[in-house]
């Protein structure tokens, strides 16, 4: 199969028609073999009905339907390991996104040899309330990250199928799938000009939140990438600078109590329990302690092989599973 198609869901009942003949004319016409997986993220109008007539009517739509809103990153982990595509796309089901861009977001995945195309937005239909803050972060992040893209949130993407079924996103860490792919060793990552299209029916599931959250992730999955299979080298290293500390200030008490007793005699101006610098000592060797006593702990789960997290789904269709894993509602 040549392309999968992954696009989550929410409250989209209106627009999934236009877009499903939308991606099938760009399909036929460019005669690629194809499938798309449509997940319901907790939809509360018909979007779930439109998605079971799509399959009903035509085998390359399938569906996964969520038993409430588990959020993007969830909708997008639980397709990409049901995909069959040579190439996995992802797109947002507003209408937004326009399918146009499909053959050429293929042809750079297999013929260019990337190994993750991410659209960029750069003519965005978009209030400055959002355009603003979305730049502040892309900025961020590509200072962090060290890959150069300009808009690491849009949803409209394009992975080696190698590349999903080889990485895990969760909480809100589908805006930084780039960085994730990187991490994992997907270094060939570039970006494309994509068209951006004002939205056609209902209104944006996103607020304000959602950069605080995609800032705290960010660091995570720095923090993640860089230490998780070597958190000693953090924790330790740190422990061992604050350890270090607090041993020379202890060393300097030390020194100045020896020599008020027995070398100059002086008494000194305050008892050493009375001085900063003991407080500090004390600190410093604490949590010196406690940081390489956190490294060694986490080096122990490290090595821990961690099994994947599950969401639970209660419907599906035009996928096969096994039956005793489906819940009947």
């Amino acid at each position: 199969m040549n392309i999968s198609i992954v696009i989550p869901a929410k409250d989209e009942q209106e627009s999934i028609p236009e877009l499903s003949q939308w991606i099938s004319r760009v399909m036929q016409t460019h005669g690629f073999s194809y499938e798309v997986i449509f997940i319901d993220d907790g939809s509360t109008d018909g979007t779930w009905a439109e998605i079971q007539k799509l399959s009903s009517t035509n085998a390359s739509f399938k569906g996964i339907k969520f038993n409430r809103n588990f959020g993007k990153s969830a909708a997008l982990h639980t397709a990409f390991k049901l995909t069959q595509g040579d190439v996995v796309i992802t797109m947002d089901a507003d209408l937004q996104d326009s399918p146009d861009e499909i053959p050429e977001l293929y042809k750079m995945i297999k013929e260019e040899g990337y190994h993750l195309v991410s659209g960029w937005k750069k003519k965005r239909h978009d209030p400055i309330s959002k355009t603003i803050p979305s730049k502040f972060f892309n900025f961020v992040t590509r200072k962090i990250s060290g890959i150069n893209l300009h808009d690491f949130n849009c949803g409209l993407k394009a992975y080696h199928q190698a590349v999903v079924k080889n990485i895990s996103v969760y909480g809100e860490m589908h805006r930084y799938i780039p960085v994730i792919a990187k991490w994992a060793g997907f270094t060939k990552i570039t970006e494309k000009v994509v068209e951006h299209r004002e939205r056609k029916y209902g209104y944006s599931k996103f607020g304000w939140e959602r950069f605080v959250r995609g800032f705290l992730d960010l660091l995570s999955i720095t923090f993640i990438g860089r230490f998780a299979q070597r958190p000693m080298h953090f924790f330790g290293s740190w422990g061992m600078v604050s350890f270090l500390l607090g041993f020379g200030f202890t060393v300097k008490i030390l020194y100045d109590k020896i020599d008020s007793v027995f070398i100059s005699k002086v008494p000194l101006k305050r008892e050493v329990t009375e001085q900063p610098i003991f407080f500090l000592a004390l600190v410093a060797l604490v949590i010196g302690v406690q940081l390489f006593l956190t490294g060694f702990i986490a080096e122990l789960l490290a090595r821990q092989s961690v099994s994947s997290k599950k969401y639970l789904v209660i419907d599906r269709v035009g996928l096969e599973e096994e039956e005793s894993n489906k819940l009947k509602v």
